[in-house]
């Protein structure tokens, strides 16, 4: 949720927009952004101007955690690598610091806890992913169907060290939107107004932000879409994610189950309510249910070697379509050079069943990844490899790089910059036979202004190349989907965040009955108890 959900990691203002006629080049719209960027970064430079001079009495809410809540495989014998957070977790949860003195300015809530827009590692960046490449997840993680991250954009405090056993967190946000296109239509678009409801929770005991030592978790968001006109378009997503730890000092065992039950056209997460990433594969409303199981142990063998098992049972049920299921495993070793610095290299295989007509499907992919904490400002994370997928029916093995990189960077106390790049394969819902490479890149950029004012941008862009999984099938399909997202927030108090932001997503495919375009136009409340 932005307020409770990025992470999201899920096209650019440069492309083409298509008409039922034909493909137009919207130069009006070019210089509207141009002058609409060209506004966004003057304020930012002015504001840090005033920001070098200003004494800063307020936590920043991009700043990140103080200490990260996963670090590469450790040189002692606990190492965190093991403890990665579900990309489906939030990252920041309201601080139980102790109260200021009265005489003392009251501190506020960090960016996270502040702002349902602001910065998930989906992937709560959970990676729903067909064939994890991950072990230690990246510090972003944005991606598409809510498999590659559900967090777009980690930011702001987690649970401070309290001694505390037992946490919690309650937030509510209610959003006002227009969208001109509610059901994604390619020609004869309708429009309305909707009303999004989204209550956010989170219970544990243990420690749930660090998860270096043993803890359980537990966030639930609903999110309840209320239209004006349409109500046969009403929805109700459900976000679950339930996690445990334990920690004995060599062995570190994590397990989590994810389900997000979606009804609406968007893909919504922890960390961007707003839709950021919409499902391209149906290019419609549609009924996606999402059950993700994660098994991570993690032994160290010595100082700077650690051993690292994973098991992944990914399942994406699209009641009255094509639904599917896989179980993964892999076995990865990593060596620390460097305290902040560590490398590993494995191989992950695991089998997929694929619902009739679609057949099902073996692959393994050997990968290459990368923890680095460069400075207390910059943290990085890759990961490499290449993919090797078998099918039931008469065609070959078809072969494909797979990777993920993600980057967080804090320049200066209120500047937070994110970004993720990826790729990875998934099987259509909705084309039998066929699945597609998902390319994706997403950044985001906020700054604060003037102590209670925060400036967002977000964008982002998808390539879907979709290729036959049967001989006798041809898969042409190739979309290319991009989103824009600008947002101003107002931190009012300690408890009270308001703000507006406005949406632009399209999908501009070869086969013209997938084209769609979409705006909205959106304002916000959130409240934290």
């Amino acid at each position: 949720m932005c307020s409770g959900i990025a992470l999201t990691m899920y096209r650019f203002a440069a492309f083409r927009h298509r008409t039922a006629e034909g493909i137009t080049c919207p130069a009006p719209r070019s210089r509207i952004l141009s002058l609409v960027a060209g506004i966004f970064f003057a304020a930012v430079l002015a504001a840090q101007a005033q920001e070098s001079v200003e004494p800063d009495v307020l936590p920043s809410l991009a700043e990140p955690p103080a200490a990260p809540a996963e670090a590469p495989p450790s040189v002692s014998t606990e190492p965190s690598v093991s403890t990665e957070p579900l990309p489906a977790l939030p990252q920041s949860l309201p601080s139980t610091a102790a109260e200021a003195v009265p005489s003392a300015p009251e501190p506020l809530p960090s960016s996270e806890q502040a702002f349902p827009s602001s910065p998930e590692q989906l992937s709560p960046s959970t990676n729903y992913t067909t064939a994890q490449t991950t072990v230690i997840p990246p510090p972003v993680a944005a991606g598409p169907y809510g498999r590659g991250t559900y967090d777009v954009f980690p930011a702001g405090e987690g649970i401070s060290p309290s001694g505390r056993i037992f946490h919690y967190a309650l937030s509510l946000t209610v959003r006002g939107v227009w969208d001109d296109n509610i059901f994604l239509s390619h020609t004869n678009k309708v429009s309305d107004y909707y009303f999004a409801i989204e209550p956010y929770i989170t219970v544990g005991v243990g420690d749930i932000e660090g998860r270096n030592r043993s803890y359980l978790r537990l966030d639930y968001m609903p999110s309840a879409i209320l239209f004006v006109d349409h109500s046969d378009q009403d929805a109700f997503n459900q976000l679950i994610h339930l996690e445990g730890g334990y920690n004995s000092g060599r062995l570190t065992l994590t397990l989590s189950e994810d389900i997000a039950l979606l009804e609406s056209a968007n893909l919504n997460s922890f960390f961007d309510t707003t839709g950021l990433w919409a499902n391209t594969d149906a290019s419609a409303p549609t009924r996606m249910n999402i059950f993700y199981t994660r098994l991570r142990a993690t032994y160290a063998l010595t100082g700077k070697i650690s051993l690292v098992g994973e098991f992944d049972s990914p399942s994406y049920a699209y009641p009255g379509h094509i639904s599917d299921y896989t179980i993964a495993g892999g076995l990865y070793v990593y060596y620390n050079f460097r305290p902040k610095l560590s490398v590993g290299i494995g191989g992950t295989f695991g089998y997929n069943w694929v619902d009739d007509p679609s057949t099902n499907q073996t692959f393994e992919q050997i990968n290459l990844r990368l923890n680095y904490q460069w400075t207390s400002k910059v943290l990085l994370y890759a990961s490499a490899g290449v993919e090797f997928r078998q099918f039931d029916g008469n065609r070959g093995t078809y072969t494909t790089p797979v990777f993920e990189v993600g980057l967080n960077y804090n320049p200066f106390s209120g500047t937070f910059i994110t970004f993720a790049a990826g790729r990875r394969i998934y099987n259509s819902g909705f084309l039998s036979n066929q699945d597609f490479g998902a390319t994706y890149v997403v950044g985001r950029f906020q700054q604060r202004l003037f102590h209670r004012v925060y400036l967002g941008l977000a964008a982002g862009y998808e390539n879907s190349d979709y290729f036959a999984t049967d001989r006798d099938v041809s898969a042409t399909r190739n979309d290319d989907y991009w989103f824009i997202e600008p947002s101003v927030d107002v931190l009012i108090t300690r408890w009270l965040s308001a703000g507006v932001y406005y949406l632009h997503r399209e999908d501009s495919s070869n086969q013209q009955f997938f084209d769609w375009e979409d705006n909205q136009v959106g304002v916000r409340a959130t409240l934290r108890f």
